[in-house]
């Protein structure tokens, strides 16, 4: 299985950059990780919710393939604490063939189109974050999830 984190737009603060690059290099010594982004919908400001959800999922279409498992980080999604992210992502390594796909949307969230073809939700918390913080929280729980796997000394309970 290869997890994937999926996202409308690019990290261009170079703090947060490196940051989500350092959690994603450690990833990828327990399982293959990569981070794909698609474009961000330019001259926003003219365009309305449902024309920047529609442009964006047309986006997300393109990078998505056939057999992927796809999970929305959706604030309407279900929570896990750490142990329990690990825990499903274990079973979902028996499971899933291909590609975990997790996908971050734009500002306003997902079309419906998106919403039809995605397998689950899960939410990271009830708060808000930046698109930049999802990111960063993202891979750094999904590196924590694997010390917890492996039994390494990064989690504490």
């Amino acid at each position: 299985m290869k997890i994937i984190l999926l996202s409308v737009g690019k990290t261009d603060d170079m703090q947060f950059a490196q940051l989500i690059d350092a959690y994603r290099k450690r990833v990828n010594f327990y399982i293959p990780f990569n981070i794909q982004e698609v474009p961000d919908i330019k001259n926003r400001k003219n365009l309305s919710e449902k024309e920047q959800k529609t442009m964006e999922a047309n986006f997300l279409l393109k990078v998505l393939l056939p057999a992927d498992h796809i999970v929305l980080l959706d604030d309407k999604g279900k929570q896990h604490t750490s142990t329990e992210f690990a825990r499903y992502l274990e079973k979902k390594s028996h499971i899933i063939p291909k590609r975990l796909v997790f996908v971050i949307g734009g500002p306003y969230g997902f079309s419906q189109e998106i919403y039809n073809i995605a397998n689950e939700k899960i939410s990271l918390s009830k708060m808000t974050f930046t698109h930049q913080m999802v990111r960063l929280i993202f891979t750094e729980q999904l590196y924590r999830a694997m010390t917890i796997l492996h039994n390494e000394p990064y989690h504490h309970e």
